[in-house]
């Protein structure tokens, strides 16, 4: 096979990329794509709704009424229309979050490093990989350092496997999956360790993973809870409307002998029972919702997870990079002889303070990515430029890295200094370094003090210190270096301006707000104090070790700051939460705080500087990495499921009428006044209302001021379903006293008819304005401003003044023009029913119950 040339450093251009992306297509595996609109209109075509409505154009047809058969026709097809257009949309809104939620690569192009989708890498990208990254490609490893990964997708194996450079030129055969040193990275493979430049060899389906056909759309689901209770409410509906419409059936044909009659009614019955718009306004509340969060910069990768928002009781949140900007900058240094220097004061620091920042510097990496050490090369740049000569030079070589270790909070990095001397310089926890430096209890004491009193200003504090190092071979462990103590550094990171606001709104919405952080003790409180975090006991990473499960139960009802934590401590503290009963939300960006987030109720992952198993084990991910975002989602989480609860106690209302009208006139001898035609007429006005009007309604007063609802509260309580059936009732009772009255009134059939639907339409509305808030007055509800609910009144006024006063259009309705008095009489039900649904909502407060 011919080789490849080497990659150049600078990567592709931009236009290469474009290029190649446009000849070879996307890297994305084979997946089920969205639905075609064929496969939408094949759905479409068994939606009992519709079988309705052919059925019912079927007996008008045998009936001999060709009119009325082809305006259910024409209805039929209208909806079916409708339905592919909306669904439709709803799938490339579903394929526009799915961009939104795939991997993100870091990659080299024209000498710059910029993420990017991982959609868009092309083979020849140079891609940058650490810790935590989900490979995106196929790649030769150029660079490694200590680049260990997880490739179990593909072998099985759990067990990470090394990974050394390729050769040069770049052989254009791939090597299969497998074994160790090879120096090739697999797509979908994880890195636990290490880091590491490559260049792309195969991207989509050219990939090893890619011909194995693995697809994220094989991955099964849990049906969230909120689709389980509406199934439930649907087929319970459904039951009722398919027995009352053979009740209707029987009756009709046995008491009025007229079975086809009978059929028309029993089918008008079964429209108006049919709760068809449940899993409508369910399916759109979520996508809705899922888009209303995007707009605030948060992710929900989960349909549950909205429904999920509205009870959290708990919110663990880590210190860096949510609470605080993120941005380090180096604010004191102290000497060990208790000497300190305030550098925010913009003093070049004296030669004595220098050689701390030179060993921030040396124990950092060259090329930085962590805050923090781009602040020790920002400040050691300034040092330079204010004429202090730093010891390094270019004949300066890093030999070995001593990463940080679980066990030792700290970092050293063993550099030749040309000489013929190696030096070691290390950064890491006070009290790491204090371990390093083999300080006596005194000394140790005295760092301790001075770190308190850095910490006790929000700092979050360092040591360092140096040693030498004559032997050939580097040791095993840096604890085996004679280290000396060389001062301490202390790092403001600014808080965000959104978290005290945040924080208040979390105390008034009954939400406990915990601090999880590898940081000191007094660095969390301090911080603590600024963000507004409920001021609590602190716990310490070495003191959760050595408490057992029920300590640790008891610890975490008092604890308000978890400090100097280790990423595997939070899937204790998380499970320790829920065995109190809360509803736990967890923040983490790294690998190590996957289990944490998967555990937790609402996992919220980091998007700006999470890692990839981060986010996918995730429910949300934040894409500005902000606190403030994460009380903005529950904010609208709260939102989301009140007005869904609305919609439905909503439907469940306005079936009640609706069902009445199709009764009634079997009751009182009345001919019938509404068909299939009125029916299907009606839910074109239902359908928005209960889909867009209560979806885009504002928030209840106090919503962040009322404690978070019980996890398992049903979305129809029993007395939200009360409720609405009183609604029911009611209307049903206005409109039948209406009709009697104009039954009475001597009306003919088609003002009777006319009488009747005007009254229906009418009351919907009404219904509407009871439900569009829990808490708001009729008069607030009324001028409360919603675009989809003035489309839908001013649809349905058009519609009821055509029906008055255009006659071909009351000829095809079968309707007949109403008189003042009926007129009169409509307007006057109309206003009752309102005004005495909203007396029965005020009075007994159905509506909050639940």
């Amino acid at each position: 096979m011919p080789e490849a040339d080497a990659p150049p450093t600078a990567g592709l251009s931009e236009d290469e990329a474009q290029a190649r992306l446009a000849a070879e297509g996307p890297n994305e595996l084979p997946h089920r794509g969205r639905r075609t609109t064929v496969r939408i209109l094949i759905d479409v075509l068994r939606e009992p709704m519709l079988a309705l409505l052919v059925a019912g154009s079927l007996i008008y047809f045998a009936l001999g009424d060709l009119r009325e058969a082809l305006i259910l026709a024409l209805l039929a097809g209208l909806s079916v229309g409708i339905t592919v257009i909306q669904e439709s949309r709803s799938e490339r809104a579903l394929e526009a979050l799915r961009d939104l939620a795939s991997p993100r690569a870091l990659v080299v192009r024209g000498g710059i490093r910029q993420r990017i989708p991982g959609r868009d890498v092309v083979r020849g990208d140079i891609l940058v990989l650490a810790e935590g990254d989900r490979v995106p490609a196929d790649s030769w490893v150029v660079e490694a350092q200590g680049l260990h990964l997880d490739e179990s997708l593909l072998t099985g194996e759990s067990v990470p496997v090394r990974k050394s450079c390729s050769i040069v030129p770049i052989p254009a055969e791939a090597p299969r999956a497998g074994g160790d040193i090879l120096p090739y990275v697999f797509s979908g493979s994880l890195v636990v360790g290490g880091s590491g430049l490559c260049v792309v060899q195969a991207t989509g389906a050219r990939s090893e993973i890619g011909r194995i056909g693995l697809s994220l759309a094989s991955l099964e689901i849990e049906t969230p809870r909120l689709y389980r209770q509406t199934r439930r409410l649907v087929l319970l509906f459904a039951a009722g409307g398919i027995g009352a419409s053979l009740l209707a059936v029987m009756l009709y044909g046995l008491l009025r002998d007229n079975w086809l009659e009978g059929a028309l009614v029993g089918i008008a019955l079964g429209m108006a029972l049919l709760p068809e718009e449940i899993p409508v306004v369910l399916a759109v509340f979520m996508a809705m919702g899922a888009m209303r969060l995007s707009r605030v910069r948060v992710l929900a990768r989960r349909a549950a997870a909205i429904e999920t928002l509205g009870s959290v009781t708990v919110l663990c949140t880590d210190k860096t990079g949510t609470l605080t900007q993120n941005r380090m900058s180096i604010a004191e240094l102290r000497l060990p002889d208790g000497r300190s220097l305030d550098i925010r004061k913009g003093d070049v620091p004296p030669t004595d303070f220098g050689a701390i920042i030179e060993l921030g510097t040396l124990a950092s990496a060259p090329e930085p990515f962590d805050p923090m050490e781009i602040a020790f090369h920002e400040l050691g740049s300034h040092r330079d430029a204010g004429g202090l000569a730093p010891r390094r030079t270019e004949a300066w070589q890093l030999r070995h890295r001593y990463p940080l270790d679980p066990t030792l909070l700290a970092v050293s990095h063993l550099w030749e200094t040309g000489d013929g001397e190696q030096m070691v310089a290390a950064k890491g926890a006070p009290e790491a370094i204090a371990g390093l430096c083999r300080l006596d209890p005194r000394e140790q004491a005295a760092i301790r003090d001075a770190a308190d009193a850095m910490a006790a200003q929000g700092l979050r504090v360092l040591g360092v210190a140096e040693a030498r190092w004559t032997g050939p071979t580097p040791p095993a462990s840096q604890r085996e270096f004679a280290f000396a103590f060389r001062g301490l550094v202390g790092l403001k990171d600014p808080l965000r301006p959104s978290v005290p606001d945040a924080m208040a709104q979390c105390r008034s919405a009954g939400i406990h707000v915990v601090m999880i952080t590898g940081d000191y003790p007094e660095t969390a409180r301090a911080l603590a104090r600024a963000a507004g975090i409920a001021q609590g006991e602190v716990v310490t990473g070495p003191m959760l070790a050595a408490m057992d499960d029920a300590e640790l139960g008891e610890a975490v009802q008092r604890a308000t700051i978890f400090a100097r934590i280790m990423p595997e401590q939070k899937l204790r503290i998380v499970a320790a939460l829920k065995a109190a009963g809360e509803i736990v939300g967890m923040t983490g960006d790294g690998v190590n705080d996957a289990p944490s987030l998967k555990a937790a109720h609402i996992g919220i992952a980091m998007g700006g500087r999470g890692t990839d198993v981060a986010r996918e084990a995730s429910s949300i991910v934040l894409l500005d990495d902000d606190f403030g975002s994460i009380v903005t989602a529950i904010r609208v989480g709260r939102r989301i499921f009140d007005n869904l609860r609305k919609a439905m106690g909503f439907i469940v209302a306005v079936h009640i009428p609706i069902a009445g009208l199709a009764l009634v006139p079997l009751l009182f001898g009345f001919p019938i006044l509404l068909g299939p035609i009125h029916i299907a007429l009606l839910e074109m006005v239902i359908d928005p209302v209960c889909s867009l009007v209560f979806e885009s309604e504002t928030e209840e007063d106090g919503i962040m001021r009322r404690p978070p609802r019980e996890p398992d509260s049903a979305l129809m309580s029993r007395a939200l379903l009360g409720w609405s059936i009183a609604q029911g009732v009611l209307a049903v009772a206005g409109i039948a006293a209406l009709l009697y009255w104009g039954w009475e009134a001597g009306l003919g059939e088609d003002q009777l008819r006319a009488l009747a639907y005007f009254a229906l339409v009418t009351t919907v509305l009404s219904l509407v304005l009871v439900n569009r808030s829990f808490s708001s007055s009729l008069i607030r509800a009324v001028t409360r401003p919603n675009r989809a609910l003035a489309a839908v009144v001013a649809a349905v006024a058009l519609l009821l003044l055509s029906a008055q006063f255009v006659p071909s259009v009351a000829q095809l309705l079968s309707f007949a023009p109403l008189g003042l008095a009926e007129t009169a009489a409509l307007v006057a039900t109309t206003l009752l029913v309102l005004l005495l649904l909203e007396a029965l909502k005020r009075v007994a407060d159905f509506g909050r119950s639940g």
